[in-house]
Protein backbone atom coordinates (compact mmCIF):
# COMPACT_ATOMS: atom_id res chain seq x y z
CA UNK A 1 0.00 0.00 0.00
CA UNK A 2 1.11 3.36 -0.77
CA UNK A 3 1.55 5.83 1.69
CA UNK A 4 -1.94 8.30 1.03
CA UNK A 5 -3.27 4.72 1.42
CA UNK A 6 -1.59 3.75 4.74
CA UNK A 7 -2.43 7.16 6.44
CA UNK A 8 -5.88 6.76 4.80
CA UNK A 9 -6.55 3.60 7.21
CA UNK A 10 -4.83 4.53 10.02
CA UNK A 11 -5.86 7.80 10.27
CA UNK A 12 -2.52 9.74 10.15
CA UNK A 13 -1.00 12.13 8.35
CA UNK A 14 1.49 11.14 5.42
CA UNK A 15 4.09 13.65 7.21
CA UNK A 16 4.09 12.18 10.67
CA UNK A 17 4.30 8.40 8.45
CA UNK A 18 7.59 9.92 7.00
CA UNK A 19 8.64 11.06 10.43
CA UNK A 20 7.88 7.67 11.50
CA UNK A 21 9.74 5.81 8.70
CA UNK A 22 13.26 8.39 9.13
CA UNK A 23 12.69 7.19 12.85
CA UNK A 24 12.77 3.74 12.56
CA UNK A 25 9.56 2.96 13.58
CA UNK A 26 7.75 1.50 10.91
CA UNK A 27 9.67 0.17 7.16
CA UNK A 28 8.93 0.06 4.01
CA UNK A 29 9.93 -1.07 0.64
CA UNK A 30 10.09 0.46 -2.76
CA UNK A 31 8.41 0.19 -5.87
CA UNK A 32 10.48 0.57 -9.31
CA UNK A 33 9.48 3.86 -9.59
CA UNK A 34 10.57 5.04 -5.86
CA UNK A 35 7.23 4.82 -4.02
CA UNK A 36 7.02 3.74 -0.43
CA UNK A 37 5.07 0.75 -0.22
CA UNK A 38 4.10 -0.18 2.95
CA UNK A 39 2.39 -3.68 4.57
CA UNK A 40 -0.81 -4.01 5.30
CA UNK A 41 0.25 -4.99 9.06
CA UNK A 42 1.74 -1.47 9.20
CA UNK A 43 -2.25 0.07 9.84
CA UNK A 44 -2.23 -1.98 12.98
CA UNK A 45 1.92 -0.35 14.14
CA UNK A 46 0.83 2.93 13.27
CA UNK A 47 -2.26 2.64 15.00
CA UNK A 48 -0.15 1.27 18.18
CA UNK A 49 2.22 4.23 17.67
CA UNK A 50 0.27 6.60 17.86
CA UNK A 51 -1.57 5.42 21.09
CA UNK A 52 2.33 5.49 22.49
CA UNK A 53 2.72 8.83 21.53
CA UNK A 54 -0.55 9.87 22.96
CA UNK A 55 0.33 7.76 26.55
CA UNK A 56 3.64 10.35 26.50
CA UNK A 57 6.26 8.15 25.25
CA UNK A 58 9.24 9.88 23.02
CA UNK A 59 9.69 8.26 19.67
CA UNK A 60 13.31 6.91 20.72
CA UNK A 61 11.39 4.68 23.62
CA UNK A 62 8.99 3.52 20.99
CA UNK A 63 11.73 2.08 18.59
CA UNK A 64 12.86 0.17 21.77
CA UNK A 65 9.09 -0.72 22.24
CA UNK A 66 7.78 -1.88 19.07
CA UNK A 67 10.26 -5.12 19.00
CA UNK A 68 8.77 -6.15 21.77
CA UNK A 69 5.51 -6.07 20.59
CA UNK A 70 6.36 -8.58 17.74
CA UNK A 71 8.05 -10.92 19.67
CA UNK A 72 6.53 -13.94 21.87
CA UNK A 73 5.03 -12.68 24.79
CA UNK A 74 7.44 -14.86 26.97
CA UNK A 75 10.16 -12.74 25.43
CA UNK A 76 8.49 -9.16 25.37
CA UNK A 77 7.51 -8.87 29.49
CA UNK A 78 10.96 -8.48 30.98
CA UNK A 79 12.30 -5.35 28.16
CA UNK A 80 8.36 -4.10 28.16
CA UNK A 81 8.37 -3.57 32.29
CA UNK A 82 11.64 -1.94 32.25
CA UNK A 83 10.69 0.48 29.71
CA UNK A 84 7.59 0.97 30.57
CA UNK A 85 8.54 1.64 34.51
CA UNK A 86 11.04 4.13 33.23
CA UNK A 87 8.36 6.22 31.48
CA UNK A 88 6.47 5.71 34.33
CA UNK A 89 8.99 7.18 36.63
CA UNK A 90 9.71 10.21 33.78
CA UNK A 91 6.23 10.81 33.73
CA UNK A 92 5.76 11.13 37.59
CA UNK A 93 9.12 13.13 37.53
CA UNK A 94 7.57 15.83 35.09
CA UNK A 95 4.42 15.68 37.38
CA UNK A 96 6.16 16.74 40.07
CA UNK A 97 8.05 19.79 38.20
CA UNK A 98 4.51 20.62 37.07
CA UNK A 99 3.15 20.89 40.59
CA UNK A 100 5.97 22.83 42.00
CA UNK A 101 5.34 25.02 39.47
CA UNK A 102 1.73 25.08 39.98
CA UNK A 103 2.47 25.94 43.75
CA UNK A 104 4.88 28.44 43.21
CA UNK A 105 2.16 30.31 40.51
CA UNK A 106 -0.57 29.89 43.03
CA UNK A 107 1.43 31.52 46.14
CA UNK A 108 2.32 34.24 43.51
CA UNK A 109 -1.30 34.94 42.51
CA UNK A 110 -1.97 34.79 46.26
CA UNK A 111 0.70 36.90 47.59
CA UNK A 112 -0.50 39.60 44.29
CA UNK A 113 -4.08 39.40 45.42
CA UNK A 114 -3.43 40.63 49.44
CA UNK A 115 -0.47 42.96 48.81
CA UNK A 116 -1.53 44.07 45.40
CA UNK A 117 2.43 44.28 44.52
CA UNK A 118 4.30 41.17 42.82
CA UNK A 119 7.62 40.06 44.38
CA UNK A 120 7.50 41.37 47.51
CA UNK A 121 7.52 38.19 49.40
CA UNK A 122 8.71 34.61 49.54
CA UNK A 123 6.74 32.92 47.17
CA UNK A 124 8.65 34.79 44.19
CA UNK A 125 11.55 33.64 45.19
CA UNK A 126 12.39 30.75 42.51
CA UNK A 127 11.54 27.41 43.83
CA UNK A 128 14.83 25.23 42.49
Amino acid sequence: MRIGELAEASGVSTRSLRYYEEHGLIRSTRTPGGWRDFDGSMVERVVMIQHLFAAGLRSATIAELLPCLDAPPAERTGVMERLLAQEIARLQAKRRDIDRELDTLRALREETALSGEVGTGAAAQPAR
